[in-house]
């Protein structure tokens, strides 16, 4: 019986930004390319673009034999969990897509593999000849992919916000306020160069995860090379970060101080950031809190989710006073939203107390779970499980021992509540009350970098940082590590 591969991707420059797919039918015998299929779909984010290329390979086995089994091979673990059954759908936008390549081929019919980034150069290559195509106002077609194989020729990255391809700043303003995706026609050809059936339904949904950078599962390895050099689809972020010590391997940070940054500007009227144009509009900001100290902070223990749940030290009410002072003089936080432990909820109502705004509690916020190391510190952890701490400082597919969350896991999860709180709140500023390893996920996500940067960041309880998301598709970290607040 024949049998079909189908390996798809996607990537949002930003996250919403200029968004693309690519995926190939593969023959499963042999690995000859069937047919390839490529859109630029406008404003979308990463996992919007995910699907939809999951979606356009789907069609394009189809229409090669309706009949054939199919392994979907995709490096989105999230996409790959969902359309598996392992995963929830929570994000309502979300269901719909993966319910029309659902709807594509019985289910029986397709069976789903996650495999790592490296082994999907050549979806990823198509999504971005895809994008590469619509920032110049056209769309993807088969004789330029080609071309760009045998003459590699490297294509800028526009240094302000995309041109008519995204139909300029206003719509990429509607577009981030209604967190919906836009897009044209799609283009399937099969490998001589015929067209195939290939004209998709726009897949409107809110900004909905990528785990990590382009909505990598999380662990993304560093970026491969598009044709000419060009940065993968997912690596397009503007951001500037402080150099800081790094941190301690278990995430558990020293204190550091630090000058004041200036205030941010009013509601409405934030700067807009280093690469954005001023006529976006205000951003979604996400200022990200530390809870204040616990018992097992300055002890440096593992202390995540699957825990003891440990509410704040008298220190870290402290702590938590003082950054309600400090927020209440800048003036600009306009809601709250905590994690579900004790010490974050604790620390978000003696804020909220302060500025007299209720707090919403949202469970993506929670910390990793760390499994059998909670309670203890790393070198606890390095005497009684060395193998599996070792695995998990090299892998971010590794969870700790005892069955605990992988970071690519906190990622996939960190991405989807990132996407629904800007969405959310585009245009307003919204403190995040979380984890250790919740901020230096957002923090890494926007910078574009690679899991291991976790291990070299310094994160002082109840210190401030913030990321600001800009409707092209930007992202900013203005903020890193603010502890000035904690100083008499």
């Amino acid at each position: 019986m024949r049998e079909f591969i189908v390996e798809a991707d996607g990537g949002s420059r930003g996250n919403p930004g200029p968004a693309g797919y690519g995926a190939l039918v593969r023959d499963a015998a042999t690995g000859e390319t069937l047919a390839e299929a490529a859109e630029y779909i406008g404003v979308a984010t990463n996992n919007v673009a995910e699907y939809r290329g999951l979606v356009a390979g789907l069609r394009a086995a189809r229409a090669l034999d309706p009949g054939a089994p199919v392994r979907v091979r995709m490096d989105s673990k999230l996409v790959v969990e969902q359309m598996s059954g392992r995963w929830k759908i929570k994000h309502p936008d979300m269901k719909p897509l993966a319910a029309e390549a659902r709807s594509v081929l019985p289910p029986d019919q397709v069976t789903y593999e996650w495999i790592p980034r490296e082994r999907n150069k050549h979806a990823d290559r198509l999504a971005n000849e895809a994008m590469d195509a619509g920032v110049k106002g056209g769309q993807w077609s088969p004789s330029a992919s080609r071309a760009a194989l045998d003459v590699p020729s490297a294509v800028p990255e526009p240094s302000g916000p995309p041109g008519d391809a995204t139909a300029g700043a206003a719509k990429a303003r509607a577009a981030l306020a209604r967190g919906r995706a836009t897009g044209g026609t799609g283009t399937t050809t099969a490998a001589d160069g015929r067209t195939a059936d290939a004209v998709h339904d726009r897949a409107a949904g809110p900004a909905d995860s990528r785990a990590a950078v382009h909505g990598r599962a999380a662990g993304a390895a560093p970026a491969s090379e598009a044709p000419g050099g060009t940065p993968s689809a997912e690596e397009r972020r503007t951001a500037v970060v402080e150099e800081r010590p790094a941190a301690p391997a278990d995430g558990s940070p020293a204190h550091s101080g630090g000058e004041a940054p200036p205030a941010p500007a009013e509601e409405h009227r934030s700067a807009p950031g280093w690469s954005a144009a001023p006529d976006l509009g205000a951003p979604a900001t996400l200022v990200l809190l530390r809870h204040g100290e616990t018992p097992l902070t300055p002890q440096k223990r593992f202390s995540g989710s699957g825990g003891s749940d440990p509410a704040l030290s008298a220190a870290g009410r402290e702590q938590a006073r003082r950054v309600a002072e400090s927020l209440a003089r800048r003036g600009t936080v306009q809601a709250i939203v905590a994690s579900p432990l004790a010490r974050t909820r604790e620390t978000a109502a003696v804020v909220a107390a302060r500025l007299n705004l209720d707090v919403t509690v949202e469970d993506g916020l929670r910390e990793t779970d760390f499994g059998a190391w909670e309670g203890l510190t790393f070198g606890e952890v390095r005497e009684r499980h060395p193998e599996d701490l070792d695995a998990w400082l090299a892998d971010p597919e590794a969870r700790p021992t005892g069955g605990g969350e992988s970071f690519a896991e906190t990622a996939a999860r960190l991405a989807v509540t990132r996407d629904e709180l800007v969405a959310a709140h585009a245009g307003r500023t919204v403190l995040l009350v979380t984890h250790v390893t919740p901020i230096k996920t957002l923090v890494r996500l926007a910078l574009g970098a690679p899991p291991e940067s976790l291990f070299r960041m310094e994160l002082s309880a109840a210190s401030l940082s913030a990321v600001a998301y800009y409707a092209d598709g930007n992202a900013s970290v203005r903020l890193f590590n603010d502890t000035s607040h904690l100083r008499p």
